[in-house]
């Protein structure tokens, strides 16, 4: 039974707490540039990789994450992001049919690196922490944790996901990548300057 509470509230948890967070918006974007199951594949790989840190942290560490550099850090990150995206790729119809095997793998692994920084740090990594450390001393907790906490961001992101693929059909390019990269200005804009009050406080 505590295993299954534990998976439960860690599922809906963190499902509540994606709702509307920077990383939602992220992938919402991030649909309009590559292919849904690519971007899916991408905040999977991230969320198992940065909730398993997460629940190690909870369950036998107890040491706490330097949000500070690590939110500096992130966020001129996703402002380079920001401009990359706004400025595009200027490829021709020959380099565009060479590079699309390309870009769906480095799709997957830019995918999973953004989401990996956003994460360290965020709200849902604390959340997924505090959830980990309620249920600690329960037999397979941070299993339960680990795996509902993961089920809770993709499922939260899947709907980003779907919204940013139907935007991307619908919007012209220029408008999507516009639209992309403010996101990605705004979210970095703000993990930079919460990193730099931490570290100035």
């Amino acid at each position: 039974m505590g295993f299954l509470t534990a998976l439960a509230v860690s599922t809906g948890a963190i499902f509540i707490a994606e709702m509307g967070d920077k990383t939602q918006l992220v992938a919402m974007s991030l649909a309009t540039r590559y292919r849904a199951r690519t971007v899916l594949l991408g905040i999977t790989i991230a969320t198992v990789a940065v909730h398993g840190v997460s629940v190690l942290i909870a369950e036998v560490l107890g040491l706490a994450i330097p949000t500070d550099w690590v939110a500096l850090i992130a966020g001129l990150a996703f402002i380079f992001f920001g401009a990359w995206t706004l400025r595009g790729d200027d490829l021709t119809d020959k380099d565009e049919e060479r590079a699309a095997s390309r870009r769906i793998r480095s799709g997957v692994i830019t995918v999973a690196a953004i989401f990996f920084l956003a994460e360290l740090g965020d709200k849902t990594m604390l959340a997924t922490i505090t959830v980990g450390a309620n249920y600690s001393g329960i037999p397979l907790s941070w299993a339960a944790v680990w795996i509902g906490s993961t089920v809770g961001m993709v499922l939260a992101d899947g709907l980003a996901i779907a919204v940013g693929a139907v935007l991307g059909k619908k919007l012209p390019e220029r408008a999507i990548q516009i639209g992309a990269a403010a996101l990605f200005f705004i979210a970095g804009a703000a993990m930079t300057a919460q990193g730099a009050y931490r570290l100035l406080a």
